[in-house]
């Protein structure tokens, strides 16, 4: 696990990286190089939005490769175990996911609990909609489903799990 870094305003400036393979292109290899030139140029945290095939052990790569916390969003590698069906997720096939990623040392999770039934149609008139995947994916099943968002709803269960393993939240943007 990484040495923790402030996201308080009080500190100074920090960067974020964002690396990740996809369905298209990338390699482990790729991604750790990544991961190398971020920090070398001073990235202070690493998100893996890896979404591909062989997300588990590219992340296993690029934990065991990083000297900075490295973040997730979740949601991506959950779609993948439903073959990329927003409609067949479930708060099990989420929990599982999460318990993954945090038993094998992610240090932050971006979770998209925000989305919330009641608000999705609102962002019908957006000129972007809801351009946030994780927000989408979430919005999408909320609507397939005439549900409130699980992620929301198991909330504290997030949270339990995340102060089990130490690791820390981010609330995904959701409209933006």
């Amino acid at each position: 696990m990484a040495d923790p870094v402030s996201q308080i305003h009080n500190f100074l400036v920090k960067v974020n990286a964002n690396i990740g393979n996809s369905a298209v292109t990338s390699s482990i290899e790729e991604e750790v190089e990544k991961l190398v030139w971020s920090t070398r140029w001073g990235a202070d945290t690493v998100m893996d939005l890896s979404t591909g095939r062989y997300i588990h052990e590219t992340r296993e790569w690029i934990l065991r490769n990083s000297p900075v916390p490295i973040g997730t969003v979740p949601i991506y590698q959950a779609l993948e175990k439903v073959n990329g069906i927003a409609e067949d997720l479930t708060w099990e096939v989420f929990r599982d996911t999460l318990l993954e990623q945090a038993e094998q040392g992610v240090d932050y999770f971006t979770i998209h609990a925000g989305v919330l039934l009641r608000y999705v149609p609102m962002t019908a008139k957006r000129l972007t909609g809801i351009v946030s995947r994780g927000g989408s994916i979430m919005a999408k099943w909320c609507l397939s489903h005439h549900q409130e968002n699980f992620l929301y709803q198991h909330f504290r269960e997030i949270c339990e799990i995340c102060a089990a393993y130490d690791v820390s939240l981010s609330l995904g943007d959701d409209a933006s």
